[in-house]
């Protein structure tokens, strides 16, 4: 039945063509816009924890508490001996050491008198030791000139600071803040290149060091701020890292002890549960309204089609053919039309998420004053979905117009037929 219906698709263009090429843009833009706004959303909470949030986090309870401040008097102790434990209970996770601090660079100039200043966010990570944490950060990408230290008593510095104060690679820079126990700190850095991250929070003072020079400057020996965990697979898993979370606060944390190591989810961090329930509700919607739109046109067009063709089945009415029999072939039709057009559509549209996913769209400038944690170039993303999603309107819709037409096939009398036909 389906190669007999498919010759007289094949042969009758003007009965297939238009249908297919309307289910084909209809399912090319909804798996597009699906891949599109699915990558957007990723690559916010992508952004978000890999410079701030990891997928989840370990801080004492009372630098959690005050995490705006950056507290390091109230920072992990025993870093070390944590991390081996954390590494044996849970090695499905990277787990990795930070310090983040504030301070004063002072930049001086041949005589060794201060000859800029300004604010500084700085952070310690680990830049030696084979290390992941300069490509999870995006560092090399972002280095503008010099390179990434490779010897301790080397940094990187903001390229928007080298600029305002006429700092080369190479000069030096002087750190000044408080250790972990309140003491003057104050440390002085080679300047190994610079960096532009495309966020304005990271761009106006950011200074990064290897967490291992942020330990001697700041008194902070097998110590840390945080300790950040990191699913190999790379992707954040809400139901894998809920039960990391209640399995480690139920082992370490103790209520009683302000010291006393707690596990934050990526979603218990800075808003980011209000953030990703909105974006999953705003992405659901507007799939939902782009879709129901789709199948309102696909259903319209296989409406029009049936109806065009209303003097075709009363012939084949007069010739004897029983009205399921026509109503079923129908109803074949539009199944092959919607398959045909579906997977004509699917392929383009997952050619177009996949190009934006390798190559994307560089909004730098759009975002150069955000103060959000926000990636400077949005790309789609390629997901198991974009593989079915185009077939709901594509196939759904197109027989069910197609059905609603054909209910005028059993409506048919066959005087009024004879009638028609003679006239």
């Amino acid at each position: 039945m389906f190669k007999f219906i498919l010759k007289g698709l094949l042969r009758d263009k003007r009965r297939s063509l238009l249908p297919v090429i309307v289910v084909s843009i209809g399912v090319f833009l909804t798996v597009f816009m699906s891949g599109w706004l699915t990558g957007v959303f990723k690559d916010m909470i992508d952004v978000n924890a890999n410079f701030t949030t990891g997928h989840v986090k370990i801080m004492t309870r009372s630098y959690a508490e005050n995490e705006n401040q950056i507290p390091n008097d109230l920072a992990l102790t025993g870093v070390d001996s944590l991390m081996s434990e954390l590494n044996s209970r849970y090695p499905e996770m990277e787990w990795v050491a930070r310090i983040h601090f504030g301070g004063l660079i002072d930049i001086p100039d041949e005589q060794g008198e201060t000859r800029a200043q300004g604010q500084a966010v700085g952070m310690g990570i680990d830049l030696f030791d084979n290390s992941l944490e300069a490509e999870r950060m995006n560092i090399p990408s972002s280095v503008v000139k010099g390179r990434i230290p490779s010897i301790s008593g080397e940094a990187l510095i903001s390229d928007d600071f080298a600029e305002k104060f006429n700092v080369a690679v190479g000069d030096e820079m002087t750190l000044f803040g408080s250790t972990m126990n309140g003491a003057m700190m104050f440390q002085t850095y080679t300047i190994s290149g610079t960096v532009r991250f495309g966020a304005a929070m990271l761009d106006r003072g950011a200074v990064i060091v290897d967490i291992e020079d942020a330990r001697e400057a700041m008194d902070m020996q097998d110590a840390a701020g945080e300790i950040l965990g990191y699913s190999k697979e790379g992707l954040y898993d809400d139901e894998q890292v809920s039960v990391i979370k209640e399995s480690f606060n139920s082992a370490f944390t103790n209520p009683d002890d302000e010291f006393s190591p707690v596990m934050l989810r990526l979603r218990d961090q800075q808003g980011l549960d209000e953030y990703l329930a909105l974006s999953e509700s705003i992405s659901f919607m507007m799939m939902l309204i782009f879709v129901l739109a789709m199948s309102i046109v696909l259903w319209n067009t296989g409406l029009l089609g049936g109806l065009r063709r209303y003097t075709e089945y009363g012939i084949r009415l007069a010739l004897g053919e029983e009205k399921s029999q026509i109503y079923k072939t129908m109803l074949y039709e539009a199944l092959l039309i919607g398959l045909i057009g579906s997977v004509i559509g699917t392929a383009l549209g997952l050619s177009a998420a996949w190009y934006l996913q390798t190559y994307g769209l560089d909004f730098g400038d759009m975002m150069a004053n955000s103060t959000m944690m926000m990636p400077q170039v949005f790309r789609a993303y390629i997901s198991p979905r974009l593989f079915y999603i185009g077939f709901i309107p594509g196939t759904f819709a197109m027989v069910l117009g197609t059905a609603l037409a054909g209910f005028a096939i059993y409506k048919r009398k066959t005087a009024k037929l004879f009638k028609e036909l003679e006239v």
